[in-house]
């Protein structure tokens, strides 16, 4: 999630420098009419252009003020939703580590189980050993008579 904290303050960083630019690719447009006011000021003398343009140039201020601070606000809510993002994937890795726990459990519950079926099996497939043949008192007998 590093990654998107990076995205976001580089995209706040591109606002920001986009706004420094607008302002001052403004400020150059606007000051020749004014320069050019200014000398009519001098010589006309009835309306004060020094006057509008610190009026021009405070509204330009303002509104360049008002974008940058959007800009910051824009970066603490991209940031909130980073934090989120990381907290949710977080919370996300945890659960597929129980999950995954869950299931090692299980995996070996059943290992073992297939191990008791297996020595079950084999059991009753070895054969039963039979006791040695004993001779009767009959045929012992015999035996000895003879």
């Amino acid at each position: 999630m590093g990654k998107l904290k990076s995205y976001q303050e580089q995209l706040q960083d591109i606002v920001a420098k986009g706004i420094n630019t607008a302002e001052e690719q403004q400020k150059k447009l606007s000051s020749k009419p004014f320069e050019y006011a200014e000398k009519l000021e001098s010589e006309v003398r009835e309306y004060s252009v020094k006057s509008l343009r610190e009026r021009y140039d405070g509204y330009s201020e303002s509104l360049f003020s008002q974008l940058r601070d959007l800009n910051t606000r824009f970066g603490s809510f991209a940031g909130d939703l980073v934090a989120r993002l990381e907290k949710e994937a977080a919370e996300s890795a945890d659960a597929v580590a129980e999950a995954a726990d869950d299931v090692a459990e299980e995996v070996e519950e059943a290992a073992e189980a297939a191990k008791e079926a297996i020595n079950g099996a084999e059991e009753k497939k070895a054969p039963a050993k039979k006791p040695a043949a004993r001779k009767t008192t009959a045929a012992k007998k015999a035996s000895t008579t003879a």
